[in-house]
């Protein structure tokens, strides 16, 4: 991890690192924070004449070596001082940070989602939740609708609130992009997606779109859970948030099991924000 002494390289300064880095056969991956840029080797990190050179610069402060299988998301890394932002508040600061709403909205009856979101809005939500596409066990279940993209834009321009919708492919991350929704959200069937993570990282680079990235339904463990937002984050968007969504239980019938003991687990490990997924540990199964 390469930390200059400003805010950011210049493309000239940025060349010369390239082109040390080009001499181990590695690269320099460039990822902008709320505050300062930071550079991310990616190779093999056990040469050390490499580390000597740059750090030798006259523009860098310092190259740090973190031994983690996520060096990004780690907490010992260069990024350990950003902080999330959806929409203009600050995620996990002085408040709990509250997601709220439908896991689907009809496109049939639109005025049925604008109506919970104002009601959700008076009950003190941060942002607005709404299925635009919804992934089904079924294959006959409602999988949604792209005109529900315009229904929880127009609640968004009435309430004032960030929206937070589930993409699946590649067709629904640019089309949430272009929308400039907040909040990207990753379901637990795609936690493990590295090449949808990748994508969602790499388009989502540079935009004001954070991560929701949600645990994977085998129960991944607090390191392969991390290191699945690592993806997103070394592809250049480093505004992740995590969401543990209980274990699914043995039987039949019921709901997941609220895992209250992976979230300090994690905050131990990553200075990023961890939201617990309530919505999927209540309610009724059919």
């Amino acid at each position: 991890m390469i930390i200059p002494k400003k805010e950011k390289l210049s493309a000239e300064e940025l060349k010369q690192v390239e082109k040390i880095a080009e001499d181990s056969e590695c690269t320099i991956l460039e990822i902008q924070g709320r505050n300062r840029c930071v550079y991310a080797i990616l190779g093999d990190e056990s040469k050390e004449v490499m580390f000597k050179r740059i750090a030798g610069l006259p523009f860098i402060r310092k190259v740090d070596r973190i031994e983690s299988p996520y060096k990004l998301m780690d907490r010992r890394s260069a990024l350990a001082d950003h902080r999330v932002k959806v929409g203009a508040t600050e995620v996990g600061k002085n408040a709990p940070f509250v997601i709220g709403g439908p896991c689907t909205i009809d496109p049939a009856n639109p005025n049925l989602f604008i109506d919970t979101a104002h009601a959700l809005k008076e009950a003190g939500v941060n942002a607005l939740r709404g299925g635009v596409w919804k992934p089904r066990t079924n294959p006959y279940s409602f999988q949604g609708d792209n005109h529900s993209l315009d229904i929880i834009l127009q609640a968004k321009q009435e309430t004032g609130l960030p929206i937070d919708i589930e993409v699946m492919d590649s067709e629904q991350l640019k089309l949430a992009i272009e929308a400039k929704v907040d909040v990207l959200q990753v379901g637990t069937r795609n936690a493990l997606n590295y090449s949808l993570l990748k994508e969602i990282g790499r388009l989502s680079a540079g935009t004001d779109s954070a991560v929701l990235l949600k645990r994977g339904r085998h129960v991944a463990s607090p390191n392969e859970f991390i290191a699945a937002a690592e993806y997103i984050v070394a592809e250049g968007n480093p505004n992740v948030m995590l969401c543990p969504r209980g274990t699914t239980p043995a039987l039949d019938g019921y709901r997941n099991h609220p895992d209250e003991a992976i979230s300090p687990l994690l905050k131990g490990k990553t200075n990023h924000p961890v939201l617990e997924g309530l919505w999927a540990c209540v309610g009724g199964m059919f």
